[in-house]
């Protein structure tokens, strides 16, 4: 198992920013999410002091639908990062956790009309717009309300980058924004430039998640300067922003070979710079929008082995006390992860398992095939790199309640959220009477 950030191993037991794996245990229970903080800020710090331009305002906004709370919002408004929502569940959460409504960026294909007028109440930043009818809504709230939108247009730029396909997001037939090269694209432009109620700023894509390539993301920054230059030149529109997403890789297993962050963020500023440069084309800003590639590392699933099962086929299965309740992954992207055994950290792995949950599916498989120490029941399980989407796609399937989250530091540990009870899984129910 690779360890991360403030791991290290203390006889032959792990510590999560100099917490033992059994202190998180005995304090929290598990299933357990533990946050490495001291490691998730010098990641923003990475991405903040090295996409950084003399020519033009940059802006790191963090993806908040790989992992948000409250204690999270509040993390990200100290460290001066911006924050994208994509509900209006997100950005109540990112207003009450402490973040300023000027630095949110608001996504979503199907915005609906109440969370648009929650937005607009709130005096949200930017609102990405994603298609005509959304704009044609948010155009009629601002005029009723009287008041002046940011906004900027979703588009794709048409580069289908290598990864799984349910999250490629910038291909001509996606789900999300609309086509660089359809003309309603460009008529949808210049009918948001003469509204007056709605500032047009500029445009946004994301191509997609768990990009290694990083020529990918080259090729989408020169094709959006290109386009947007094309429809400032064309159209006679002021264009001042261009988003370009994120989607930048990270390691779950040794398949995965994310490039090293500080110098690609150094050369994708340089490219851009370029580009600026070879058509004389000056902009106010460019952002990008950092999720997973912030977060998933910095996170691990500690989970406790129950019993230990041989088929009549001779696999060996460890049943934990999560699943597929706490990380879909798996089962929905066929995710594949490592993993360690916390209290026998340096013990020798001798012995092939298949990691299952408790959950009342066949397909309930964390780990298909890992080798460990022989393990034990009471044993600790420790899946890393699981920062990003899981605790923000988890569930109560099977009436499990979720994890608590815990934050980690110097010795620190921090609760997030609480562990659900039985009676928070009834807590909305309504009785027959």
């Amino acid at each position: 198992m690779k360890f991360f950030g403030r791991m290290e191993a203390r006889n032959n037991e792990l510590y999560i920013g100099g917490v033992s794996v059994e202190r998180l245990r005995q304090e929290f229970g598990t299933p357990l999410y533990v946050i490495d903080e001291g490691d998730f800020k010098e990641k923003a710090g990475v991405f903040m002091d090295n996409f950084r331009s003399d020519q033009f305002a940059t802006r790191v906004i963090y993806a908040s639908k790989a992992f948000t709370n409250l204690y999270m919002a509040g993390l990200l408004a100290e460290l001066g990062l911006y924050m994208d929502v994509v509900s209006g569940g997100e950005l109540y959460t990112a207003l009450k956790g402490g973040m300023a409504p000027e630095k949110i960026y608001y996504h979503g294909n199907n915005k609906l009309f109440q969370e648009l007028e929650f937005a607009l109440a709130e005096k949200v930043g930017t609102i990405v717009v994603d298609n005509e009818y959304e704009y044609q809504w948010l155009s009629e709230l601002a005029g009723r309300e009287r008041v002046r939108l940011s906004v900027l247009l979703r588009v794709n730029p048409g580069i289908e980058a290598e990864t799984h396909k349910y999250i490629q997001t910038a291909k001509d037939d996606s789900k999300f924004g609309m086509s660089i090269f359809n003309q309603k694209t460009q008529d949808l432009i210049e009918e948001m430039s003469k509204d007056k109620y709605v500032d047009f700023r500029g445009i946004h894509c994301h191509i997609g998640s768990q990009v290694f390539d990083e020529t990918f993301f080259f090729a989408s920054a020169r094709a959006m300067i290109q386009f947007a230059y094309e429809m400032e030149s064309k159209l006679n529109v002021d264009i001042r922003e261009i988003n370009l997403g994120g989607g930048f890789g990270v390691y779950y297993t040794e398949k995965d070979q994310p490039f090293e962050l500080a110098d690609f963020l150094k050369k994708y500023i340089q490219i851009i710079e370029e580009k600026l440069h070879a058509l004389n084309f000056e902009l106010e800003t460019i952002s990008i929008e950092p999720g997973r590639s912030l977060i998933n590392n910095s996170g691990s699933t500690l989970y406790t082995i129950g019993h230990i099962k041989e088929t009549i086929t001779g696999r060996q299965y460890i049943f934990v006390d999560g699943g597929m309740a706490d990380n879909p992954r798996p089962a929905l992207y066929q995710a594949e992860y490592e993993a360690g055994i916390g209290n026998k950290i340096n013990s020798e792995p001798v012995q092939e398992y298949t990691v299952a949950g408790k959950l009342c599916e066949t397909g309930d498989i964390l780990i298909e095939n890992i080798k460990l120490p022989v393990a034990s029941p009471g044993d600790i399980l420790i899946i890393p790199s699981t920062g990003a989407y899981t605790y923000s796609m988890s569930s109560n399937y099977n009436k499990i309640g979720r994890p608590a989250v815990v934050f980690v530091e110097e010795g620190e540990c921090r609760l997030a959220v609480k562990r659900e009870s039985y009676a928070d899984l009834i807590r909305n129910d309504v009785v027959r009477r």
